[in-house]
């Protein structure tokens, strides 16, 4: 804070020799510095709302394609896509844990792990929701404009200590052979593991392994993430029910509207954040949307504060 506080009386130096000199010589760069120290003060005021202590912590970000087929595995695989390339320009880790290709494009499911950055969860627990896609389809022969959704749910990864019991007798363990990249070893083993949970009916799988036994390993934390999110949630959801002004939890419900047909439209329905720059936001340029979700939660939890006071 002390080099940020130097830098803003730098910048008040600077403007007034300039006011007072009428020189002009360094105003660009001084522009360039005061937006450059904008975006950094901003980034730490949004830093102060991770105050979970889960919001540090690497996550699983899964996407699941709603009914429709094709059209609406196109648009899961548009959204991993989307989120993969913000990772990457934000400079965190992105590892396909599992994928379940679909027959003609696009993904059935899949699950990325995201790590090695500042706030992972933090930043991505506000992408949990349906996602839908309206756009000319250009998988109809007719251009027919159609709408597809699409379900992201994010969890964060735990410390072993932290993970919720998990009864071996409450485990369906079902191996099989990984599908799609991997080599002829992965296709030709039955490497990959599904888990299911049978008291919640929750399923993980893994097949980004050689190994079935590093796998099921894998398979296990991101059922053990799931269980933890899910119990948040229903506790969440209980709180909700004994105080019936509260918002109702929406991290099941649709979230965001993508429209690409017959105008350029993405909106947050939360938030109300709207962009007409289509292109960018599927191309990773997610980062406005990000930011307004923490802008709400906080005010949510603000709200929520003085109601129960």
């Amino acid at each position: 804070m002390y080099r940020i506080d130097q830098e803003i009386e730098d910048l008040k130096s600077w403007v007034s020799y300039m006011q007072v000199s009428q020189d002009t010589e360094f105003l660009f760069d001084q522009y360039n510095s005061a937006l450059n120290l904008e975006k950094e003060i901003k980034l730490l005021r949004i830093e102060q709302f991770f105050s979970d202590k889960m919001d540090e912590r690497s996550c699983f970000l899964a996407l699941q394609a709603g009914a429709g087929g094709t059209e609406a595995q196109d648009w899961a695989a548009m959204l991993m896509r989307m989120y993969t390339r913000w990772c990457e320009s934000n400079g965190y880790h992105v590892e396909i844990i599992d994928e379940n290709i679909g027959e003609e494009a696009g993904i059935k499911s899949a699950t990325l792990s995201i790590s090695c950055g500042a706030f992972p969860y933090g930043w991505l627990k506000g992408e949990s929701g349906v996602h839908r896609l309206v756009r000319l389809s250009p998988f109809d022969a007719a251009a027919r404009r159609h709408t597809s959704f699409a379900s992201v749910f994010v969890t964060p990864a735990l410390e072993e200590v932290e993970a919720p019991p998990i009864e071996e007798k409450d485990l369906r363990i079902d191996t099989y052979r990984a599908s799609g990249a991997g080599g002829q070893h992965v296709n030709k083993t039955d490497s990959a593991v599904r888990i299911t949970h049978l008291p919640t009916g929750t399923v993980v799988q893994c097949q980004n392994d050689r190994s079935q036994h590093r796998n099921k390993a894998t398979a296990l934390k991101m059922l053990a993430s799931k269980l933890f999110t899910l119990e948040k949630k229903e506790q969440e959801a209980y709180a909700a029910t004994m105080q019936p002004e509260k918002k109702g939890i929406s991290w099941g419900q649709q979230i965001r509207s993508y429209v690409l047909q017959p105008y350029q439209m993405i909106k947050d329905l939360r938030t109300g954040e709207e962009t007409s720059n289509t292109k960018a936001v599927l191309d990773g340029q997610i980062q406005n949307f990000l930011e307004s979700y923490l802008f709400y939660q906080a005010e949510e939890k603000k709200l929520d504060e003085v109601k129960d006071h």
